[in-house]
């Protein structure tokens, strides 16, 4: 009896944990094709399931992010991991990082909103992977300050914020292929600090 009763117990963690997996799977791909505001009951469709399946492995569109965005994890820790052990200095090993969070917040087109608004609000499931990247942005951060490369005015959220706002810029209508690259300059120009230059800058 208790060995059959534990057969049944699994089964359905099983199915559970296969229904997850197709409907991550479906989802990477619609999401590709028609970005992060794209319809969750037709993802639903294309998955074969019932929307009330999806919405209770993912009550909300951002706890759907939340879970795409964790399998794409790994090539972000393994590029800070890089960067932190080989970067010839703080201000590279910097802007290294925001480049990769930029590449990273396009892996979808919208995808930069609903994580700016995560940051504003501890309640999406989103929040906690951007605070894990704002964290990670001010350990860089940081590092420059205290080599003299970076001004000590900047904060890490805005550099985290700065990093969507180049993603959003590469996916805008009017950007072309120079759009990106000429933001992620720009952006390093008001965080940096040329060497012999005052951290007390004026920023006017």
């Amino acid at each position: 009896m208790i060995a059959g009763t534990a057969g049944r117990v699994r089964a359905p963690r099983a199915d559970a944990r296969r229904n997850r997996d197709h409907i991550l799977d479906t989802a990477e791909q619609y999401f590709s094709e028609h970005g992060v505001t794209g319809s969750l009951d037709a993802i639903a469709k294309r998955a074969g399931i019932g929307a009330g399946t999806l919405y209770r492995h993912f009550p909300t569109r951002e706890a759907l992010l939340a879970a795409l965005l964790t399998a794409r994890d790994e090539t972000l820790v393994a590029r800070r991991d890089e960067l932190g052990a080989s970067a010839e200095d703080a201000a590279e090993a910097l802007d290294g990082w925001l480049n990769a969070v930029t590449e990273w917040a396009c892996a979808f087109d919208g995808l930069p909103e609903p994580l700016r608004v995560a940051t504003t609000t501890e309640l999406s499931p989103l929040a906690l992977t951007c605070q894990g990247f704002i964290t990670t942005t001010e350990e860089f951060l940081l590092a420059a300050q205290r080599e003299g490369s970076a001004r000590t005015d900047i904060r890490a959220l805005d550099l985290f914020l700065a990093a969507l706002a180049a993603s959003w810029v590469r996916g805008a209508a009017m950007a072309d292929e120079a759009s990106g690259a000429a933001l992620a300059k720009l952006t390093r120009s008001g965080w940096e600090l040329e060497p012999n230059h005052s951290n007390t800058r004026r920023t006017a």
